[in-house]
């Protein structure tokens, strides 16, 4: 069996490629949060401090990434994460104010390097970089669906 390749040739593929370069490199966007309960380590395990956890930060900083691109992608196209490579210096509890930025640094194809932060106030809670790949919703569905096991 053929292994799907994410730079197969497929229209979306083509079309996404020329669009990641019409994304201007500096494209940036800043969202911001209280952290809930459920972004916890301790939602996880309750012998664990009411944190903010690794995931959830990563998780944010992607939906920053995300929300950088969306104002410049083709229609109907979405980004999917494809890669991460964060610190997670410091803690936050419940109750904190958390602030994710990122910014396009840059773009190979349809993947798209984006430089991310993590910020409480002052703090750098952590930083990093995500890369995420233009899609097109319902291909990327499908094939995700065809690997489901039963």
């Amino acid at each position: 069996m053929a292994a799907n390749r994410l730079d197969e040739p497929h229209p979306m593929n083509q079309e996404a490629h020329s669009h990641a370069h019409s994304i201007p490199l500096g494209a940036e966007a800043r969202v911001e949060r209280t952290v809930p309960f459920e972004w916890t380590i301790a939602s996880y395990d309750s012998s664990l401090p009411p944190v903010l956890s690794t995931p959830a930060m990563i998780g944010f900083m992607e939906h920053a990434a995300a929300t950088a691109a969306k104002p410049h992608l083709p229609t109907g196209a979405i980004t999917v994460g494809t890669r991460i490579e964060v610190d997670h210096l410091k803690a936050i509890p419940v109750g904190g104010i958390l602030t994710a930025t990122a910014k396009l640094v840059a773009h190979h194809g349809r993947f798209l390097i984006f430089e991310v932060e993590a910020r409480s106030g002052d703090t750098v809670l952590g930083r990093g970089k995500v890369s995420r790949a233009i899609v097109e919703p319902k291909s990327f569905e499908s094939k995700a669906h065809s690997r489901k096991k039963s």
